[in-house]
C-alpha cells in the first residue's frame, strides 16, 4: 500500500504542476496576441481546490503501539524524482478526445489507475514506466464521454525510481512524446512550458543519471 499511496501523491503533484505551467504558457501566448484566448480561460482549473483537498489520509496506528512521531525518529520518504513533458495542440487549439485516445493506445499506453494512461513494464500493471494525464482538471480521461471532449494537451510524466533504469525509461518517454507530437501535429514542451530543445533533452537525461547515482540506485 505504501507504493500506491506515494503514487497517488505524486500523480496529484504532477497534475497540479502540469496544469499550472500550462496555464502560464497559455497566458503568455495570450499576452503576446491582440486577441483574447477564450479557450484557455475555459479550461483553466481551480488549483485551490486541488491543493485544499488531501489526496491521502493519514494512517492510524494500533492502540498501544508507538507511532513514528512518538518514537521521535520518523522514517524519511524514499528519494524520488519526477520527469515531465507536455504535448499541446498548436495555435491554442485542442485535440479531439477520441483521436487523442487512439494515438495514446497506438503507442502502447493503456487506460488504467486514476483514470489516466500508462506504459507498463510487460503485462504487470503495477510496474508503470511512465503515464499520460490530461491538462484539463483533474487530469483523468472520461472514457464514457471521450468522443464529446476536446483536450488542449497532455502531460507525460515518469516517477523515479521505476521498474526500469532511469535512462532507459527516459528514452521510452521521449520516443512516445515524439511519436505523439508527430501523429497529432502538436508542440512538444518541457516541464516549464518551453519548446523542448536537443540541449534540454540531454540535460534532462543527465539529471536522471545524476539522481540515480546520488540515490544509490545504480
Amino acid at each position: 500500500m505504501d507504493g500506491l499511496r506515494w503514487l497517488l501523491l505524486l500523480f496529484g503533484l504532477v497534475v497540479v504542476t502540469g496544469v499550472y505551467f500550462y496555464t502560464r504558457y497559455q497566458r503568455r501566448k495570450a499576452d503576446d496576441s491582440p486577441q483574447q484566448d477564450l479557450f484557455a480561460e475555459r479550461v483553466e482549473p481551480s488549483l485551490a481546490r486541488l491543493r485544499s483537498e488531501p489526496l491521502i489520509s493519514g494512517d492510524s496506528t494500533d492502540e498501544g503501539e508507538p507511532s513514528e512521531a512518538d518514537e521521535g525518529e520518523p522514517v524519511p520518504p524514499p528519494k524520488q524524482k519526477i520527469v515531465t513533458l507536455r504535448i499541446i495542440a498548436r495555435n491554442s487549439g485542442a485535440f479531439a478526445g477520441d483521436e487523442l485516445v487512439m494515438s495514446l493506445r497506438g503507442i502502447g499506453l493503456r487506460h488504467g489507475r486514476f483514470g489516466i494512461f500508462h506504459r507498463h513494464e510487460g503485462n504487470d500493471e503495477e510496474q508503470v514506466i511512465f503515464s499520460a494525464a490530461s491538462l484539463v482538471e483533474p487530469g483523468s480521461f472520461d472514457m464514457e464521454n471521450i468522443k464529446d471532449q476536446e483536450i488542449p494537451g497532455i502531460s507525460l510524466f515518469m516517477v523515479l525510481p521505476g521498474p526500469v533504469e532511469g535512462s532507459q525509461g527516459f528514452d521510452l518517454l521521449m520516443a512516445a512524446a515524439r511519436a505523439l507530437s508527430q501523429s497529432l501535429n502538436a508542440e512538444l514542451l518541457d516541464e516549464s512550458g518551453s519548446t523542448l530543445s536537443i540541449q534540454r533533452e540531454r540535460y534532462m537525461r543527465e539529471e536522471i543519471i545524476q539522481f540515480e547515482h546520488s540515490a544509490g540506485i545504480v
